[in-house]
């Protein structure tokens, strides 16, 4: 497919994930996202972020295999989580998962710098090829266990988490700034919410929980 035609996919994908937000207006508590999200997403090369086979899928809402048991995220959700972290220019975001760095290449299009962790070896080495040909240039990343958050480059202004632990990992809630904002999905296999961290300037946390999701178990390094 020519460079044309996947952009003309692109923007139907859009027209999607801005009808899915109407139709979820009453779970999100609102009708539309940010422009500036829209944007970054209209931008990004979704098939650059997928196995060769799946090129030609690339655009559509919905999750795909990505390898080593996991997926890239569908569409609309990941338009969501974006909309949610409320990303500035000036942050300095952390993400836990990066797979084949399809968020990851999102929010470098909205941010000053990501750092971004991924556990797979093989999964980590191909985003970063990956990253790299769309242009990603303010992307750091890394090989570990994203329960640990990255406490060298900590604190952070915002933290994504792309993959679900039962419980939110302590060390992230320690490694996010005052008046910083967590978004990742949490809990049970069969009963994972999408949800809103808020850590005030005097360090209290407020809890949001929106719609239901369902996401890969966030893994844990094996012990040495």
């Amino acid at each position: 497919m020519s460079e044309s035609e996947f952009a003309e996919l692109r923007q139907s994908m859009i027209a999607e994930i801005v009808a899915m937000t109407v139709f979820s207006c009453g779970q999100l508590d609102k009708a539309a996202l940010q422009s500036r999200v829209l944007d970054a997403i209209g931008e990004v090369p979704r098939h650059l972020f997928v196995p060769p086979l799946l090129k030609p899928l690339a655009y559509l809402n919905r999750p795909l295999p990505i390898g080593c048991d996991k997926t890239i995220s569908q569409p609309f959700i990941v338009a969501v989580m974006t909309d949610l972290l409320d990303p500035r220019p000036s942050d300095r975001v952390l993400e836990i998962g990066t797979g084949l760095g399809y968020q990851c290449a999102v929010l470098s299009a909205l941010v000053q710098r990501v750092y971004s962790i991924e556990l797979i070896e093989l999964l980590a080495h191909q985003a970063e090829r990956r990253l790299a040909d769309a242009g990603c240039r303010n992307v750091v990343l890394r090989i570990g266990d994203g329960n640990e958050g990255w406490p060298e480059q900590a604190p952070f202004d915002k933290i994504m988490v792309t993959a679900a632990p039962e419980h939110i990992p302590p060390a992230l809630i320690a490694q996010l700034k005052p008046g910083g904002r967590l978004v990742l999905p949490a809990g049970p296999p069969d009963a994972q919410r999408l949800i809103v961290v808020q850590k005030a300037l005097d360090g209290t946390l407020a809890q949001r929980e929106l719609l239901p999701v369902r996401f890969s178990q966030l893994d844990t390094a094996a012990p040495h």
